[in-house]
């Protein structure tokens, strides 16, 4: 059976399975792609259609207790959590804002004004030159600035 054949069978009954076991609609849709892309590394051979089921049905299983043991090893914590145990109320926009920078802005701004650190000292922890620290600050400076911008309008 070709994998278009494959998806077309199981897809569904295996979309059943992992939003049983992850409760979450994103994470099984990710569960059924990785299921698949396993199909497609591995090529099994099967001996008839119940065999290559029972295989599908054991990998998206497998799959779905990865991502349940990944989720409780690395528990997240929402961003309205966050910035509420962060911030003053009045501040939750500003977090907001800077948690929406691109990750190289992000970390430049928050080393420079959060934690106060030096351009120097920003260069060396996250070894770059002190001119991209002092460029990234400008650019993300930029980016809040434009956002403000646009709240305001």
């Amino acid at each position: 059976m070709s994998i278009e054949e494959a998806v077309m069978n199981y897809s569904n009954m295996l979309y059943r399975i992992c939003i049983v076991m992850l409760c979450n609609e994103q994470d099984a849709q990710d569960a059924i792609q990785d299921t698949f892309c396993r199909y497609l590394e591995k090529r099994p051979d099967f001996s008839d259609g119940e065999h290559e089921k029972a295989w599908l049905i054991s990998v998206a299983a497998n799959v779905c207790r990865d991502m349940l043991r990944f989720r409780s090893r690395h528990p997240k914590v929402s961003i309205d959590e966050f910035t509420d145990s962060l911030a003053a109320p009045q501040e939750l926009d500003t977090i907001r804002e800077l948690l929406e920078l691109s990750p190289k802005h992000k970390a430049v701004i928050y080393l420079h004004y959060v934690e106060g650190y030096h351009v120097r000292e920003i260069a060396l922890m996250l070894k770059i030159s002190e001119h991209a620290v002092k460029k990234r600050l400008q650019r993300g400076r930029e980016q809040l600035r434009l956002s403000w911008k646009e709240a305001q309008a």
